[in-house]
């Protein structure tokens, strides 16, 4: 059985978001999703399911060493084994 692909991306609910006074609109963590789903949700704009079971649009890729939700994480862990 192959591993299911997955790669970060942002949340976009605003409640995540911490308004300091600057106009940086970084996500406050990524997500984990299935890695066929990103192209379709940045083109057409449909919704993808986080493993962790948020919903939302593709807006922005993860850089490396951004923060991962933590519930995505430990779920994704679970399943490489």
């Amino acid at each position: 059985m192959d591993a299911m692909e997955t790669e970060t991306l942002e949340r976009t609910d605003t409640d995540e978001r911490v308004d300091d006074g600057t106009d940086d609109d970084a996500p406050k963590v990524f997500h984990y999703v299935k890695k066929n789903k990103i192209a379709e949700s940045a083109v057409m704009g449909t919704h993808v399911v986080a493993l962790c079971g948020e919903v939302f649009p593709v807006t922005k890729s993860a850089k490396p060493g951004s923060p991962v939700c933590a519930d995505c994480k430990r779920i994704f862990e679970t399943l490489k084994t």
